[in-house]
Formats: structure tokens, sequence, C-alpha cells
């Protein structure tokens, strides 16, 4: 009788304290997830502060695997300034996957490459630190002229 009692007791307590620390992690990697995701719309909007409110002061750009980029604020002012100057500029994620603090993004954008409008793709892996992107390590894809996203 005793281990009815327990078991009709303990597994609803059990089964509630499941979706407790489930949620936990949810809030976590939607936060991640959420900042990448205000960088992107302000990448699109070409709002630089909007864009860079969303970095860390130091944060850390690199190409794959490991060749750095940029690094600070005002490195990534003065290299997205001409990027956010592209009339035709806008990015779309193909696919998006988020583990903990770590976003990794296949993006397709459209720019003007040196032959005309066209589309440039790119996996990003976004690393999220108290709430700013610290790291982004880029993977460069192929350069389309012409193609459309």
């Amino acid at each position: 009788m005793k281990d009815i009692f327990k078991s009709v007791i303990c597994a609803p307590l059990f089964f509630r304290a499941l979706p407790m620390s489930e949620s936990a992690s949810a809030v976590e990697t939607n936060s991640a997830e959420e900042i990448v995701q205000k960088q992107f719309d302000a990448y699109n909007a070409r709002d630089m502060d909007a864009f860079l409110a969303t970095y860390a002061d130091n944060a850390e750009l690199f190409g794959f695997p490991n060749t750095p980029s940029r690094k600070g604020k005002e490195e990534m002012r003065k290299s997205y300034a001409v990027r956010f100057s592209d009339t035709i500029l806008h990015g779309v994620v193909v696919k998006r996957i988020v583990m903990g603090n770590t976003v990794i993004d296949h993006e397709r954008v459209r720019v003007t490459l040196p032959e005309g409008p066209g589309v440039m793709e790119a996996i990003a892996i976004y690393e999220v630190q108290d709430g700013k992107i610290a790291k982004v390590t880029f993977i460069h894809g192929k350069k389309t002229p012409g193609e459309t996203l």
C-alpha cells in the first residue's frame, strides 16, 4: 500500500519538475536566438546602431576556422558601413540551429557583387555571452551574380 501511495503522490511531482528544467534551457536558448534575430533584423534594416547594439564591445569576427577578421564595434562599424550602403541588401535565414548560447545560421544575402546584383551564401556561427554576440565565425559560400533570393 505504501508503494502505491508513493507512486501516486511522487509521480506527479516528478513529472511536473521535468517541464520546469526544459523551460529553463528554453529560456537560455531563446535568449541567444532572440539576440541573433535582432541583429539579423537590424542588418536587413541597415540600422547600424541597432545592429551594433547586439554585439559586445570587444566582439570578434572570424573566417572559418579561426582567421581573425574584425575586432570591436569600431572596426565593425567601418566595414559594415559599405555593406549597409548597398540599397539591395537583404538577407534570409535558410536554416537555423540553436544550442545553448550558440546559434548557427545558413544565410543567403542579396548584395551588389562586382559583376552586379547577386546572392552570396554563408554559414554564421554566433556565440552569445551576457546577452550580447561575443564571437561570430563565418564560413563563406558561393557568390552567384544574377541570382535572386
